[in-house]
């Protein structure tokens, strides 16, 4: 039997990870799955790459839905994510209350991981939080970006070095061995996005693309999707 084919942003990587066996023994169906930055998937997209199911952002959704590369009405919300700042595991959990602490994290950092400025959701704005801060320029050497945000902290945790500094969704940090989770952005900084699943119009196994979208996103996964990083929209 042909397998389900899945374009899916990062964030939603390990939740899909912890629930494919489970699809795959239930329907007999295989995932065949590609993830990273969402405006990289939104392009593979686009590029008519084979798509049963596809896991962008809330806003991304909606956009091909209106251009009619999503079938209507299939979209269901997984849950919001936020973008949180990580460190190595065993280093001290820093204090991210404020913008001069976050300053003071950075300008310490010897090196800073984060996914594509350019393509990723959580890159986008952590740029954005660095120019905000007036620190883009001057840290600017000591920048690590990477495709995606799994790549960014997987890279991150194998690094040696002192004081090594994260940035990208709750989501990649939780499920990488070597880094742990400080915290989420401060409130003037925060991005919370939500991230929603449907079927792709070019759809070859609609019974198995609902039936995975429905396991993603209904109650009895929920302690999984709360313990990975998704709350409730």
């Amino acid at each position: 039997m042909k397998p389900l084919h899945l374009i899916s942003g990062g964030a939603a990587q390990a939740l899909v990870g912890q629930l494919q066996a489970q699809f795959e023994a239930a329907t007999g169906i295989s995932i065949e799955a590609s993830f990273g930055a969402v405006g990289l998937m939104r392009d593979k997209l686009l590029s008519g790459a084979p798509c049963d199911v596809v896991i962008l952002t809330e806003a991304l959704i909606t956009e091909l839905e209106q251009q009619g590369h999503v079938v209507l009405r299939s979209a269901m919300a997984l849950g919001v994510v936020r973008t949180g700042i990580a460190v190595k595991v065993g280093q001290a959990l820093p204090i991210i209350d404020s913008a001069a602490d976050l300053s003071a994290l950075f300008r310490k950092a010897s090196g800073i991981y984060f996914p594509d400025p350019v393509k990723a959701t959580a890159g986008i704005h952590f740029i954005k939080v660095l120019k905000a801060l007036g620190l883009d320029q001057e840290l600017a050497g000591r920048l690590r970006p990477f495709p995606n945000g799994a790549t960014a902290m997987r890279e991150m945790a194998l690094a040696t070095g002192q004081d090594l500094v994260g940035c990208t969704q709750v989501t990649e940090i939780l499920y990488t061995p070597g880094v742990q989770l400080a915290g989420a952005l401060p409130k003037q900084f925060e991005l919370a996005t939500v991230y929603t699943a449907a079927v792709c119009t070019r759809v070859l196994q609609p019974g198995a693309a609902a039936e995975l979208i429905g396991m993603l996103s209904n109650e009895k996964t929920k302690p999984l999707r709360t313990a990975g990083g998704f709350e409730s929209s």
